[in-house]
């Protein structure tokens, strides 16, 4: 029996414990030689380390951890240019996440270390989430739950001018169809809501089944709800600012789901201040934590969650599977799935 040196540096979400059993569940005939380091995430939020993003603040304890280590798994480990340095046994690293932002890639390529995410993890948890602000925004959920901890019963809120809208019949516009866009999307025509769909790897020709692809100009102009799930890229940074947001129509719904630099957030309040915007939800920020006294935290007709859309038991159980898949291909000589590539 082959023994793997193997590092499972988990964490309170993607714990050492569910790693390991998803790897000797998937490959009960390799022995694993587990060293285990467990980070504080999400009890202490990840942030920038040295070059990497989104990671918990750990080089540290991972470079006292990788001398003789073949295979690591993590989610939020931090692997900079100085934690791979010490890791010169180091073959295949995996990261629990759907792409490595926490990996520095270019530098494990250079040092012949194989690097693979998994994708879609959580793509069923954050499509629900997604599903779920929407509706809270169309039905503004959390000022009539309000209402009723602050001991009013304001039936009064059943007025035409004040009651919410529906999903059926309206008009729903994705920007982005990848795992996530495209369950939203199956959500939504579920509904009976039209659904428009930005995503630069679609042909309007030939667009997904019951969708229509449009360009971004034409989605936000009919749209009555715009749900974000683009990856944040150079081309992607603050693609709805004020001049997008004034072209949508007028008491529209706006849900970022996905990343805060997307977002104008300034411009968006500016929006639900003015009645440009009728409502907005977001799961996720220009800055997390979001900070006191931020214009977020007193505007109006906003439903806000702190970065949890793909916080539910099924994704990090999902990520310990595909994780244990991608060890399963690397050891037979094949590419992983989720496998990173320069």
């Amino acid at each position: 029996m082959r023994t793997v040196r193997t590092l499972l540096a988990g964490d309170h979400f993607v714990g050492n414990d569910l790693l390991e059993a998803a790897l000797t569940s998937a490959l009960p005939d390799v022995g694993f030689d587990f060293t285990r380091v467990t980070l504080p995430w999400p009890l202490t939020p990840y942030g920038r380390v040295a070059e990497v993003d989104e990671a918990s603040d750990a080089e540290e304890q991972l470079i006292a951890a990788l001398p003789g280590i073949e295979l690591a798994i993590t989610q939020m480990g931090p692997f900079t240019e100085r934690v791979l340095d010490a890791a010169p046994d180091l073959r295949f690293l995996v990261c629990c996440r759907g792409g490595p932002v926490n990996v520095n890639v270019p530098a494990a390529t250079k040092r012949g270390i194989a690097v693979s995410s998994t994708p879609g993890r959580n793509a069923v948890a954050a499509a629900e989430h997604a599903v779920a602000l929407m509706l809270a925004a169309l039905r503004n959920l959390p000022r009539l739950q309000k209402t009723l901890e602050d001991g009013e019963w304001r039936s009064d809120l059943y007025a035409y001018d004040d009651c919410g809208s529906e999903l059926d019949g309206a008009t729903v516009g994705l920007v982005g169809y990848g795992a996530i866009g495209r369950r939203v999307a199956r959500v939504m025509l579920a509904f009976g809501a039209r659904v428009l769909v930005v995503d630069p790897v679609l042909d309007p020709a030939s667009p997904p089944d019951g969708t229509e692809v449009v360009a971004l100009a034409d989605l936000l102009r009919q749209s009555d709800v715009v749900s974000l799930h683009a990856r944040l890229t150079d081309q992607t940074r603050g693609m709805i600012g004020a001049a997008e947001i004034a072209t949508m129509r007028r008491g529209a719904v706006l849900v970022n789901s996905a990343r805060g630099g997307l977002l104008d957030y300034d411009a968006t309040v500016d929006a639900l201040e003015s009645g440009q915007l009728g409502a907005a939800a977001f799961d996720v920020f220009p800055i997390e934590p979001v900070p006191a006294g931020s214009r977020l935290l007193t505007a109006t007709n906003v439903v806000m969650t702190p970065h949890l859309a793909g916080a539910t038991k099924q994704t990090a159980q999902r990520a310990g599977s595909i994780a244990a898949e991608a060890v399963a291909a690397w050891l037979a000589g094949r590419d992983p799935f989720g496998l990173v590539s320069l």
